[in-house]
């Protein structure tokens, strides 16, 4: 088809009730990667049957790449479902604007929900279960079917069944549009639920009725109301907004604890407050847009101007789709599996959710109630740093390089205000210390040895060197650290009853190491040197594996390799691998042979569908990228087994497609990088080992701004033969020259060129 014709077909298409479909399943040069993405792969939260492959938490809704909002239908208010949206569920209480994808921990967000109505009387959704239905009844929620659902990259739109109401949803990064289509002769209502929050409850809302078209109004959540943990995340922020309807209202009247309250009334602070706003018999679409803000309501109101689309729900979805489009583009691979490419896409859309964007249009963003402005970056927020150090860095380095510039900012910026060592486990500027370790100190460490260098970063490793030592003081202020005050860990390098913990730590103190050894600090980088190869003394030779030990540095007894005292959602079998920077070393202490055929069994004992396993566990980070200690260990062909394994068995196309908790992007980027034929196993170490890809071709764009690209501008990886029928590397060429090892360096990557790999059927161990 020439350019003109597919100009024509999307003219005609605009004024035709055909648009939607076209849209959404054209085929032509301009949707060549977003039409795999299907947002619904991993949606199953708590409640999942327990046989099948989920538990990912993942939303099905709309954003844009690292937006600010994310927008998404919410099916319950409690429970394990951290996203707001479970599969299992046949019920919407509404849509709301900000969500988290893929994370434990009850959740929290999802402000400011919209809830279409048409004949329902109730001011209850009926599946909060943070705030009790005192009148009962069925509540405002409605039934669906997941046969209407449709779930693309930067849309989503599904049919209410009890109102008859279609309702469509999209996106720009700092404002979200619904479209509704009301029934024929039914009093078109709206629901606006101001005290909703996915792990608790807003404490207090400010609201103001501005005119007959316009809502403004600012939403406080406080650890009092529960949020990330119920409340032990300790996360505060003010949500501010401004809601416009494309039709005007004929009557608006705020609602309270059930009850509508006076009528006339146009502002009303208090904690449970909300609106039905009623248009009548609309014959007509009705579109809602709000743009919101962290920092305050000039901040909405400024972005709403900055993003300003007016009520062209088309356009605005159209410019989402492209947005989605130019992303993707960094990333082209070539195959004809078709669930594996969806899955790959999908896998990719996730990995580029977050770490989103949280400063508004004109660079300012607010932690608690102060207000700052981020100066050459963009402020970042939702950092789940024991995850996400793992593979989404390692691949973001390559891929969105900006993201990491951004990031690594943030978290400086973070620590900076706080005084206090760089977050864990970071939401809206907040550390809720989910799990355990050092992982900001890992990624920023990473990243100056992979030469990010637009920042600090002599206060960097100030505030690292710190943290290490637990400091009191810093810079004449008090330093708050998140490493624990040990007295064993700094004499021993160990902390008592926790191994977890001990290795945890020690894989920071080795990128510590790396980097004071780049900034030339060879005291301190000898010191640390020193201290991570005392995780060998947290082996056990009588018992066979890694064993927590008491303050005394005796170990405790345990009674199999699936002993879990001391380990953090793992077992000894899982956590004992835990030395990625030294795995030659873990194998002597464990023996070469037993080594290899205790990995084989971890291996080959799981279930790789299974939400959990005592064995190798997917769904769980402590296990990532040991596929690859068989490369370092000289083994290759073991890897490239083993890794392949559990692309295919461990990811799918469905609800079910995740394994356990999507990990705001770790799963997915494990996935990603593996598929283009790598993963990192050490932070700060710049070796990518090498598996078979899952694809023919894959080529990605370097970025001249962070990249050398020394030879090309971009980098690509080529297979002689369809690597799902060959699953085995037999040689190995980059930019011509023979590969001797099994691995390519970071520079090697970001110089740019071509990666050749011829394929064999059967292992070739001389690889």
């Amino acid at each position: 088809m020439c350019a003109f014709d597919k100009r024509w077909l999307l003219f005609n298409a605009l004024y035709s009730n055909i648009y939607k479909e076209i849209l959404l399943n054209y085929d032509g040069d301009n949707m060549s990667k977003a039409k795999y993405v299907n947002t619904m792969i991993g949606t199953v939260g708590d409640g999942q049957i327990e046989e099948s492959h989920g538990g990912g938490k993942t939303y099905p809704g709309v954003c844009l790449p690292g937006g600010m909002v994310q927008l998404s239908p919410d099916t319950v208010t409690g429970g394990d479902n951290g996203s707001g949206y479970n599969y299992c569920h046949d019920t919407i209480e509404g849509f709301s604007f900000n969500h988290m994808s893929g994370i434990g921990w009850y959740g929290d967000l999802g402000n400011l929900q919209i809830m279409p109505v048409t004949n329902c009387e109730s001011l209850r959704s009926g599946s909060n279960l943070y705030q009790p239905f005192k009148k009962g009844g069925k509540g405002w929620k409605s039934e669906f079917s997941h046969e209407t659902e449709v779930t693309k990259a930067g849309y989503y739109s599904v049919e209410l069944d009890r109102y008859n109401i279609s309702t469509e949803l999209t996106a720009t990064e700092h404002t979200g549009l619904l479209r509704f289509t009301y029934p024929e002769n039914e009093e078109a209502k709206l629901i606006l639920n101001f005290s909703r929050r996915i792990g608790g409850k807003a404490d207090f809302q400010k609201i103001n009725i501005v005119s007959d078209s316009r809502i403004e109004g600012t939403i406080v959540c406080t650890p009092k109301g529960g949020g990330f943990g119920h409340g032990h995340g300790k996360i505060t922020y003010n949500y501010h907004f401004v809601c416009e309807f494309s039709v005007p209202a004929k009557e608006m009247r705020f609602f309270s604890d059930e009850e509508f309250l006076s009528e006339g009334l146009n502002t009303l602070e208090g904690e449970d407050l909300g609106i039905v706003a009623c248009f009548g018999d609309l014959s007509e679409k009705l579109v809602v847009r709000c743009a919101v803000s962290y920092v305050d309501l000039d901040g909405a109101k400024n972005n709403l101007q900055k993003e300003d689309f007016g009520f062209d729900f088309d356009k605005v979805r159209e410019t989402a789709v492209s947005k989605w489009e130019n992303a993707f583009g960094i990333l082209d691979v070539t195959g004809d599996n078709q669930k594996d490419l969806e899955v790959f896409y999908t896998c990719l859309y996730h990995v580029l959710l977050d770490p989103r964007i949280s400063s508004d249009v004109d660079g300012r963003f607010a932690i608690k109630d102060n207000v700052y402005t981020a100066d050459g970056y963009k402020q970042r927020t939702v950092f789940s740093g024991w995850d996400v150090y793992r593979s989404e860095f390692p691949l973001l380095a390559i891929i969105k390089p900006d993201m990491v510039h951004d990031e690594i900012n943030s978290l400086l910026r973070i620590a900076d205000i706080n005084n206090s060592s760089f977050p864990r486990w970071e939401l809206l500027g907040i550390d809720a210390s989910c799990m355990v370790g050092d992982p900001g100190l890992i990624v920023i460490a990473d990243a100056i040895l992979k030469g990010f260098n637009t920042y600090d970063i002599k206060r960097t490793y100030e505030i690292a060197k710190a943290s290490i030592f637990s400091q009191k003081e810093l810079n004449g202020k008090a330093f708050h650290s998140i490493r624990p005050n040990c007295e064993e860990y700094f004499k021993d390098a160990f902390i008592p009853e926790e191994l977890s913990d001990t290795l945890e730590y020690l894989l920071a103190d080795y990128t510590m190491a790396k980097l004071a050894e780049k900034l030339g600090k060879k005291e301190d980088a000898e010191y640390f040197y020193s201290r991570v190869e005392r995780y060998k003394d947290n082996y056990d030779k009588k018992q066979g594996f890694m064993i927590p030990r008491n303050k005394n540095g005796e170990f405790d007894t345990i009674e199999d390799r699936y002993y879990d005292d001391g380990c953090v959602e793992s077992n000894i079998f899982q956590q004992g691998w835990f030395a990625p920077y030294d795995v030659k070393g873990l194998s002597e202490l464990f023996g070469e042979k037993r080594t290899l055929e205790l990995l084989e069994e971890f291996f080959d004992r799981a279930e790789l569908r299974a939400l959990w396993n005592d064995d190798y566990n997917h769904s769980n980070e402590p296990c990532h990228n040991i596929t690859h200690y068989f490369s370092i260990l000289g083994y290759p062909e073991r890897t490239q087994y083993w890794t392949r394994r559990v692309q295919k068995e461990s990811y799918n196309t469905d609800a079910y497609g995740f394994c356990g908790n999507e990990d705001v992007g770790q799963l997915s980027a494990w996935f990603v990088l593996s598929a283009i034929g790598f993963a990192q196993v050490c932070p700060a170490d710049n070796k990518y080992y090498i598996n078979t890809p899952l694809f023919k071709k894959s080529e990605l764009k370097l970025n001249k701004s962070y990249h050398s690209c020394k030879n090309l501008e971009s980098f690509s990886v080529e297979c002689d033969k369809d690597p799902l029928e060959y699953p085995y590397i037999k040689e190995a060429f980059y930019n011509g020259k023979k590969v001797d090892k099994a691995y390519l360096t970071y520079e090697e990557i970001t110089d740019g060129g071509v990666l050749k790999i011829n394929l064999s059927k059967e292992p070739v161990k001389s690889f």
